[in-house]
């Protein structure tokens, strides 16, 4: 059931713990301090402060946000959000070829970076998915931790905007 800005901004703490906490992959303390910033105006406000909440944390949890990702087309169990995502790029039918692929992929990209790769896959296919990574592997650690936080603020969007009405 989709909500309003105005039912989101009268939930106690807890509430909006329990409703919004999925957004950012594991890592429910992020709604828990943006709780605090509350009335929000829209959607994209309470998005914004979400995102302050990352970006205002010290680099050892940004990071530990990275790591709360799964590597893309795992066959582990993951969170819902990532499975519907993932499947809708098409990561669930990969060829036991693609699937070897993007595994050595994802070892390479984490011994590199020490963290998963990040990429909002809503709309992109497998080839761009792999083709991103590719591209993204000449990145230097800084870069990439930059990319990675945008990607996690596309993907977090898109997750508040399913939950949401006008």
């Amino acid at each position: 059931m989709k909500i309003t800005i105005g039912q989101i901004n009268g939930m106690n703490r807890e509430q909006f713990v329990d409703r919004l906490g999925a957004i950012f992959e594991h890592s429910p303390w992020i709604a828990a301090a943006a709780w605090e910033s509350r009335p929000f105006a829209s959607a994209v406000e309470l998005h914004a402060a979400m995102m302050n909440v990352v970006r205002e944390s010290r680099t050892e949890t940004i990071v530990d946000l990275f790591r709360a990702h799964p590597d893309l087309g795992t066959r582990l169990a993951v969170a819902e959000y990532s499975a519907a995502e993932q499947q809708g790029a098409g990561l669930h039918q990969l060829s036991p070829e693609e699937c070897d692929r993007l595994a050595g992929m994802n070892r390479t990209y984490v011994g590199k970076f020490g963290f998963p790769f990040i990429l909002a896959v809503r709309g992109k296919t497998k080839s761009e998915i792999l083709a991103a990574m590719e591209a993204r592997m000449r990145h230097t650690v800084g870069e990439e931790a930059a990319q990675a936080l945008l990607e996690i603020g596309k993907i977090s969007f898109f997750r508040l905007s399913e939950l949401m009405t006008d």
